[in-house]
């Protein structure tokens, strides 16, 4: 897998009250950005999502593809690639989430590997715009009663 783009943002909330954000998948196109959509497949014995289609359009990456995810109490999720799509080959990533005094410290890893060469300070751009852009729509859907 290739190099990790990672970034943090504070969120004024518990981490119960974001992963049941970023469990919710559906609601995705209205706060990630890039995601246009996002279908629950399956779920797993704690009812929290296990595989999810998604269609992407981040600009020099638009695709559909599968991930499967891995949820660890409200401390983390984890996910890659369950079926790879027509631009996507991998794609693994976390949140993790800190208690951080009267919020949480959301840290978000991507890493993305596509069928296509494309040179790597390219790749990270629009791995950082991923990332960015759904920390901060996180963050809003989040703090915005």
């Amino acid at each position: 897998m290739a190099d990790r783009t990672t970034s943090s943002i504070k969120i004024g909330a518990d981490r119960s009250t974001i992963m049941t954000v970023i469990a919710d998948f559906p609601s995705y196109p209205g706060w990630a950005g890039q995601v246009k959509a996002a279908r629950v497949l399956s779920t797993g014995e704690d009812g929290r999502p296990e595989t999810v289609r998604f269609v992407l359009d981040a600009g020099v990456i638009s695709d559909e593809y599968t991930l499967r995810y891995t949820w660890h109490d409200d401390e983390s999720v984890d996910w890659s690639i369950a079926e790879a799509g027509k631009m996507v080959s991998g794609l693994t990533g976390s949140y993790r989430l800190a208690d951080a005094g009267s919020g949480t410290e959301v840290t978000y890893e991507l890493a993305v590997d596509l069928k296509v060469p494309m040179i790597g300070m390219i790749k990270r751009k629009a791995e950082k715009v991923i990332i960015d852009t759904a920390l901060k729509g996180l963050k809003k859907r989040v703090e915005t009663p």
